[in-house]
């Protein structure tokens, strides 16, 4: 069977049973807990005498659709950030009281993804998915997850992490619809079946990429609710019995393990040796590969005075120059219009002195607005998609694409890692590279994000990331989701460990990035007007969602992350955005953090073999001393 007729006679079947079917026929005694929210199952049974919590995503069955205002409801079968809260507080109730040797949590996942209307995005809706993920890793019982249906982006793996986790045979698990995939790449949203293919959605895929442990048998007829059942609850019988005897202390470390090695399918001595050897770059500082300036072909002194931009600037011979809201390849023309000496532009971090207008800032920007001068070492840059997945698993789309992203950038990759000092104290950088794929979260992303986790526990020096994403690499599928996994499990490294980990969010901030490792720092410090949002506004308004842009910028999610201690309740754990920091004052920013960091570890008995984390200061003489800050 093709995969279109997969996706639409089976997985997306009105009749196909749903959650609550399976719960009613798995477990007689099945107590639901009244979860809030349509989409949202939450309860309790028992299978063989043990007991079983039972967290299930609900897609609407026909009977709830005979309205019209039923059919218009957009969000049917997508968890609600409202949903996803009831969801973390059982998480936290099992860590409180945990551990749960003598029950299972067991997570039914049917979605068609997480909810992106504007309440949910205001209610922080990716920091949710975020934590989930991160509580699913260390909830200290044993669990099991079931893909019954569909599995729609980070709204199915918010939920999916587990000890076990399987998959019905006809059931498909996607990084994102298969329309909005077509549509994205091939521009055509009528080449569903091509996307699918892409997508590497097929339980047989999720199996291949480790995503999945095993493969349920589906019945033949798709209504068949008994059938259906009875074959999860074999597995579940099987299963359990399988997990009890295994050390819980071992299943969750082994939980954490399998989730820092996503996407890795090809690992061979090359790569090892060739991860360890690879010599850093000692400095960098070049502008966009993309600017756009303003020539001066005869080499003198000219003078600016026409009708479009009369702002009477002189400009010197053999100084470059951009224009505001033309300074980009394809730019829009919104800006003021003021003509300025590119270094002028770059040493204000690419924002117009004159209106303020700020254009996304690339990897090379960041690093001037954080490193201290001369003490950038990129680490791990040579990289590539090759080194990590087998050649048959990049598809000429994506080495087509993977060529027009050849100059965008001065860096190789979309994820730029490197140790530097910011005001003396050494960290360790993680920045996405918007010139480079729009920033997005595939394989080599995920791998070097983990290594400079590995590298910064090793040395025990703070991370630092800077987010600036679109989201996950479609044209990689399944693996490219599986990189939210992947980071959040590295983060928690680092939080075992005490290290710190401060989080920039830079606009735009959005997709699985958001939702995985950029929303655990223990602090996320966002610059001004950054869009922080699960799914984009152009997204939304596709969807036919509600979108008022500027409810999800930065600066109003500051005021709403500032309640989160007050509805504790309903966050937990989560806080938002500490502080929005202006690009110029973001070094000084991190340095009070690095300094608080560096007085509780000058209060510590160091190990053997472990240097003290201090500040050193280059004075003008170019002399380095250390500050005894630490």
């Amino acid at each position: 069977m093709k995969l279109i007729d997969i996706l639409k006679t089976r997985t997306r079947h009105p009749f196909r049973p749903r959650s609550s079917d399976i719960i009613q026929h798995v477990f007689q005694d099945f107590r639901d807990y009244g979860a809030k929210g349509d989409s949202l199952i939450i309860g309790e049974g028992h299978l063989d005498d043990r007991r079983v919590y039972v967290v299930g995503q609900e897609k609407p069955k026909p009977k709830k659709l005979r309205s019209a205002a039923d059919v218009g409801k957009l969000n049917w079968g997508m968890l609600s950030a409202a949903e996803h809260s009831q969801v973390l507080r059982l998480l936290q109730r099992l860590q409180e009281t945990g551990p749960h040797e003598d029950a299972v949590l067991l997570s039914l996942i049917d979605t068609y993804g997480a909810d992106i209307s504007m309440e949910s995005a205001r209610q922080l809706q990716a920091f949710f998915i975020a934590n989930l993920i991160r509580a699913y890793l260390n909830v200290p019982i044993r669990t099991i997850s079931i893909v019954i249906g569909e599995g729609g982006s980070g709204g199915a793996l918010a939920l999916q992490v587990a000890d076990r986790r399987a998959a019905m045979e006809d059931a498909l698990y996607a990084t994102a619809p298969p329309e909005s995939l077509a549509a994205i790449i091939f521009r055509d949203p009528g080449r569903i079946e091509q996307a699918l293919a892409i997508s590497k959605s097929r339980a047989k895929d999720l199996k291949h990429f480790n995503v999945i442990d095993t493969i349920i048998p589906q019945t033949k007829r798709v209504d068949d609710v008994e059938g259906m059942a009875q074959n999860v609850r074999a597995y579940l019988e099987k299963t359990v019995k399988e997990l009890s005897r295994a050390r819980l202390e071992k299943l969750m470390q082994k939980r954490l393990d399998q989730a820092e090695e996503m996407g890795v399918v090809r690992r061979g001595k090359f790569y090892e040796i060739k991860r360890f050897i690879e010599k850093p770059l000692k400095s960098f500082s070049k502008p966009p590969v993309d600017i756009k300036l303003i020539a001066d072909p005869s080499g003198a002194t000219i003078h600016i005075d026409d009708t479009s931009y009369g702002d009477g600037t002189l400009m010197k011979p053999g100084q470059a120059y951009i224009r505001c809201g033309e300074e980009r390849q394809g730019a829009s023309g919104d800006g003021c219009g003021a003509v300025i000496a590119l270094e002028d532009y770059l040493r204000n971090h690419q924002i117009c002195p004159n209106c303020g207008k700020q254009h996304v800032l690339d990897a090379a920007g960041w690093v001037d607005a954080l490193a201290d001068a001369g003490t950038f070492h990129e680490l791990f840059r040579n990289i590539t998609v090759a080194d990590v997945l087998p050649e048959e698993e990049i598809h000429d789309y994506y080495r087509q694409f993977l060529d027009r992203q050849k100059g965008c950038s001065s860096f190789n990759e979309s994820l730029v890692t490197a140790h530097a000092r910011v005001h003396g104290y050494p960290v360790v950088l993680a920045i996405s590279e918007f010139a480079f794929a729009g920033g997005s979260m595939g394989v080599v992303f995920g791998e070097k994000f983990r290594m400079a986790v590995e590298y910064a526990t090793r040395k025990r020096w703070p991370l630092i990331s800077v987010c600036c994403s679109g989201g996950a690499r479609l044209y990689e599928g399944i693996v490219a989701l599986m990189q939210m996994t992947k980071t959040v499990a590295a983060v928690e490294r680092l939080k075992r460990l005490g290290i710190p980990y401060i989080s920039i969010l830079a606009d735009p901030s959005s997709g699985g990035a958001i939702a995985s490792y950029a929303a655990l720092g223990d602090v996320c410090i966002a610059e001004p007007n950054a869009l922080v949002i699960f799914t984009g506004p152009r997204v939304m308004k596709a969807r036919g969602f509600a979108v008022q842009d500027d409810l999800v910028r930065s600066d109003s999610l500051l005021a709403v992350s500032a309640e989160t201690l007050e509805l504790a309740d309903f966050y937990c754990d989560i806080r938002g955005i500490q502080e929005v920091t202006p690009r110029r004052d973001m070094r000084r920013s991190l340095a009070r953090y690095l300094e608080l960091y560096a007085r509780f570890r000058a209060g510590e008995k160091q190990k053997k073999g472990q240097r003290p984390y201090m500040r050193r200061v280059v004075h003008s003489a170019g002399v380095e001393l250390d500050d005894g800050n630490g």
